[in-house]
């Protein structure tokens, strides 16, 4: 089943917010990917929303823009070092879509869309302890601007592809697997330290799922809650999208089997069922993965 320790990472999809933060389960997952083990995968994800949580009221039409829909491109990759230590990066490509009156853009000198490459994000997770079926893991990662998208638009901004803030997070995680069974329960919590003016934030997220034969998936609950920040059209808000206080609650899940040889195929979706100042969105990806080690047992 070697192969679905590398599957355990695909659902790691990219989705952006009201607010211009991009958010998503952190790129990790609990299982190992062993000496020389990895993989590439590509993937297209399409997320949604219309309806808004803001502080204190939901609201049912996104601001100027009335629906936002983004797109993205992930090349997503993994690779272990050793046993004990595995890289993860992933760089996304993002298109996000306002519904706008093309008389209200002109008006405000708005545009119903921005594109380009987001963010890079690279990770370095190590396993520190391992005890019967029970794996501890603590991982470090930065994630950072790839290109000089705009942030600083005004209402503009809330269709813009990213904060453009560089993040520092630290991840510890705790992985169950069944000795001999398919099942398997992974608990992360961690911090993120971020540049500008956007909050840090505490990350967590619980993920259980089944790893068979020929078929992984998982379901999972993540959350982020802001340490600081103002609530969009709030006292304090001065029109700065990336400063305002993002919390959520998503939930979601994926799928994955290999196909003959190196290959794999997976797809998912998930929503964001409560927050602050964010989209209340829903999501779907597709992707195909290549691993580096072809497991013969398929």
């Amino acid at each position: 089943m070697k192969i679905f320790t590398k599957a355990a990472m695909i659902s790691s999809g990219l989705i952006i917010g009201l607010t211009s933060i991009s958010f998503a389960q952190t790129p990790l997952s609990g299982f190992m990917q062993g000496k020389n083990g990895g993989n590439v995968s590509f993937s297209l994800t399409t997320e949604n929303y219309k309806h808004v949580f803001l502080y204190p009221d939901e609201i049912y039409e996104t601001p100027i823009f009335k629906s936002v829909s983004t797109s993205s491109f992930n090349v997503y990759g993994t690779y272990g070092f050793s046993n004990k230590l595995d890289l993860i990066v992933n760089i996304p490509f993002v298109q996000s879509t306002g519904s706008a009156n093309a008389d209200v853009l002109k008006g405000l000198g708005y545009s119903n869309q921005r594109s380009g490459a987001q963010d890079l994000s690279a990770f370095l997770k190590y396993e520190f302890a391992k005890k019967g079926n029970v794996s501890l893991q603590g991982s470090f990662g930065i994630t950072t601007p790839l290109s000089d998208y705009k942030v600083d638009e005004s209402l503009q901004s809330i269709i813009a592809i990213g904060n453009h803030a560089t993040t520092v997070n630290g991840i510890l995680l705790a992985h169950y697997k069944e000795a001999n069974g398919p099942f398997f329960v992974t608990g992360q919590v961690g911090y993120s330290l971020r540049t500008t003016d956007v909050p840090d934030a505490i990350l967590s997220q619980l993920k259980l799922g089944f790893a068979f034969n020929r078929l992984y998936f998982d379901g999972y609950v993540g959350n982020q809650t802001s340490t600081g920040g103002v609530d969009i059209l709030r006292n304090g808000f001065n029109g700065s999208f990336p400063a305002t206080k993002v919390n959520y609650t998503k939930v979601g899940g994926s799928i994955y089997t290999p196909l003959d040889g190196n290959f794999g195929i997976s797809g998912g979706g998930g929503a964001i069922v409560d927050g602050r100042n964010i989209g209340k969105s829903w999501y779907a990806s597709v992707g195909v993965t290549y691993n580096f080690k072809y497991n013969n047992n398929f």
